[in-house]
């Protein structure tokens, strides 16, 4: 799941491939996609780790009648009239 536009920070010089390895665990682990990581060297065995990450699509969900439903494309005349009868809370 690494995207190649990575910005990273990494100042101690540590290796690429320890880099890439936390990336793809990381974005593994948390399935994101991390668009700028950061690397700080702690100590001789300990490093200090940050991500960001890109942004997630979001869709709306609504509750209808019990369902969950992202889109009303699919509903029938009475499921659309439902919804459209709700009291609208702003």
């Amino acid at each position: 799941m690494a995207s190649a536009h990575i910005e990273i920070v990494n100042p101690d010089n540590l290796p690429n491939e320890f880099i890439w390895s936390e990336i793809e665990q990381v974005e593994k682990e948390k399935n994101r996609i991390v668009v700028k990581a950061e690397f700080h060297k702690v100590d001789d065995e300990n490093v200090k780790e940050h991500f960001m990450w890109a942004p997630v699509n979001f869709q709306r969900i609504r509750r209808i009648t019990g369902y969950l439903v992202g889109t009303l494309d699919r509903f029938n005349d009475a499921k659309s009239a439902e919804e459209r009868d709700r009291v609208k809370h702003a």
